[in-house]
């Protein structure tokens, strides 16, 4: 199988670099959250024009839409967790919870799991969007989380380098993978069959773990110059890819984690500065990335 990926929008408008993007309301737009504060829906049908739906005070790390109640959980470099309803600002509820910035969210079932700088994750009533439940996993940034269903397990990735493996219902830690990386575990994604952990960290490398074995190390290596700041599966989960501060996205095979391809300023008209988060669309195999360079970039991915 050969992949061919081409540049078909650069989406420009935030003030500062984008550290997230996410699934929209509809299939066929996506949020981008920024260091301006600014949360901005795209269609990709007409990706050319964004939508300033809501903003905050300061810099935005981390956002999920909740479909039920049509709000935005937003996560800020302060620790702030916010609780947005777009064109209602007096519904709006911020709470000064996490310390030191709130690195990523994942919504599940009835909940919401935040991460911390302060190295806590909180589970929240997701409809009542309040507090239900903290644990003190590390005293270090907790930077990355993942869900594998068919397990019910809960993988979170620290910058004290472990990888630690949570009960989704009763937050006990079932396993440490200790020092996984050399120092922060910024990415992580199960496969879609949940049989493998991805993970990736500041020490640029990739490494894939047998979750059925205990999760034993299968593979590793050098996927990148510099930090690998995001990984994301293709809707058919034959490949992934990841986004890294070298500027680049590389493409791999999900099975053989063979290199497919790699997304460059040069040869593709990529990303100018590091690339912090990926987004790989189901609706039309667009995989969306964002950057440094405050712009979001759609790729066209086929295989042939």
């Amino acid at each position: 199988m050969q992949i061919l990926a081409k540049k078909i929008a650069q989406l420009t408008g935030h003030r500062a670099s984008v550290f997230t993007v996410e699934a929209g309301p509809e299939s066929q737009t996506i949020l981008s959250g920024a260091g301006d504060g600014w949360i901005v829906q795209w269609s990709l049908d007409d990706p050319e024009e964004g939508k300033l739906i809501a903003r905050i005070d300061t810099n935005i790390f981390s956002l999920k839409y909740i479909s039920v109640s049509k709000t935005l959980v937003v996560g800020d470099m302060n620790g702030g967790v916010h609780w947005v309803k777009p064109g209602h600002p007096e519904s709006t509820k911020n709470i000064a919870h996490h310390k030191n910035g709130v690195f990523a969210i994942l919504e599940l079932d009835n909940f919401v799991f935040t991460l911390g700088g302060g190295g806590k994750i909180t589970r929240w009533y997701k409809t009542e969007e309040r507090s239900m439940e903290s644990l003190q996993l590390s005293y270090h940034s907790l930077r990355s989380i993942t869900y594998a269903r068919t397990r019910n397990e809960l993988a979170i990735g620290a910058s004290d380098e472990n990888i630690y493996i949570l009960d989704a219902d009763t937050l006990e830690i079932k396993q440490t993978i200790a020092n996984a990386h050399g120092k922060s575990v910024f990415a992580l994604q199960y496969s879609p069959d949940n049989r493998y952990l991805f993970s990736g960290g500041r020490d640029a490398h990739l490494r894939v773990w047998n979750v059925q074995n205990g999760y034993q190390s299968v593979f590793s290596e050098a996927a990148h110059w510099f930090t690998i700041n995001a990984i994301a599966f293709d809707p058919r989960g034959q490949f992934f890819a990841t986004a890294s501060r070298d500027k680049t996205i590389r493409i791999w095979n999900a099975e053989d984690y063979s290199l497919k391809k790699s997304l460059d300023l040069k040869k593709y008209a990529g990303h100018v500065n590091s690339v912090n988060d990926l987004f790989w669309s189901p609706y039309r195999n667009e995989l969306i990335s964002a950057s440094d360079d405050r712009s979001l970039i759609v790729w066209k991915i086929d295989v042939i």
